[in-house]
């Protein structure tokens, strides 16, 4: 994809791809990822593939939610990490967090390698080695994490998430903040924070956010309590609708 010229009408959609069948290549993603990305991608064609005002105030509350968090840790599946490790980094950063690795098809191997990919793109000691079934209602692979890092966490940021671990996580009582484009999904309306935007877009909105409610405790607990998930989510599809409508 080196040759698409970045005058292409479709080149970001086209790099963002390339990124995700490059994970397949070396073993970063899972040939589901392919699939999962495409349907996501579906999803931002409805939402005119920019960041709407029902996202940018669900963006606004994550960072609330995560600078008031104990523990706030960001779980990573294989698309996340190849689609924005920098932002990851950067976010790790700004929030001085955990990151952990937390895989549905999952080999010790793959997590050891996204780990390393992460680490290489600035994350600082990334979790999910050795993690064990630690998450109460689940028996696939998406049930483990580390004592330190998922498991102990008030609020977890899991962007590109499946409904089932959602839920679980938040019957363990945790703030959950989800980065999800399919605003019918079960994660989205199981979140306490559902962010419908692109993944590549969502975290360095988030990021942003975090830099400019940092050191205001008040601001961050009013942003909080202010937002609602339900609201949100009827908001973002009254958007979409309207759009289809104008479109038609």
């Amino acid at each position: 994809m080196t040759d698409v010229p970045r005058s292409h009408p479709r080149y970001e959609s086209l790099m963002t791809r390339a990124r995700v069948e490059e994970g397949v290549r070396s073993g970063l993603v899972s040939m589901q990822g392919l699939i999962a990305h495409g349907r996501g991608e579906a999803f931002d064609y409805l939402l005119g593939e920019g960041t709407i005002p029902p996202a940018a105030e669900a963006e606004r509350a994550a960072a609330a939610h995560l600078l008031l968090a104990r523990n706030p840790v960001l779980s990573v599946n294989g698309n996340t990490a190849v689609l924005v490790p920098d932002e990851l980094a950067a976010l790790q950063k700004a929030l001085r967090c955990k990151v952990e690795v937390n895989l549905f098809h999952r080999t010790e191997e793959r997590v050891r390698r996204l780990a390393a990919f992460l680490e290489a793109h600035g994350c600082e000691r990334v979790l999910g080695e050795g993690a064990q079934p630690t998450i109460p209602g689940l028996d696939h692979e998406r049930g483990r994490s580390t004592v330190e890092g998922i498991f102990s966490a008030d609020v977890v940021l899991v962007p590109l998430e499946d409904g089932d671990r959602c839920q679980a996580l938040r019957d363990m009582g945790k703030t959950v903040v989800v980065v999800d484009l399919n605003p019918l999904s079960r994660t989205a309306k199981s979140a306490s924070v559902s962010v419908t935007d692109n993944v590549r877009r969502a975290v360095p909105a988030i990021t942003r956010e975090v830099e400019a409610l940092r050191g205001d405790r008040a601001a961050c607990e009013r942003v909080a309590k202010a937002f609602d998930p339900a609201r949100n989510l009827r908001e973002t599809m009254d958007f979409i609708a309207a759009r289809l409508r104008a479109l038609g």
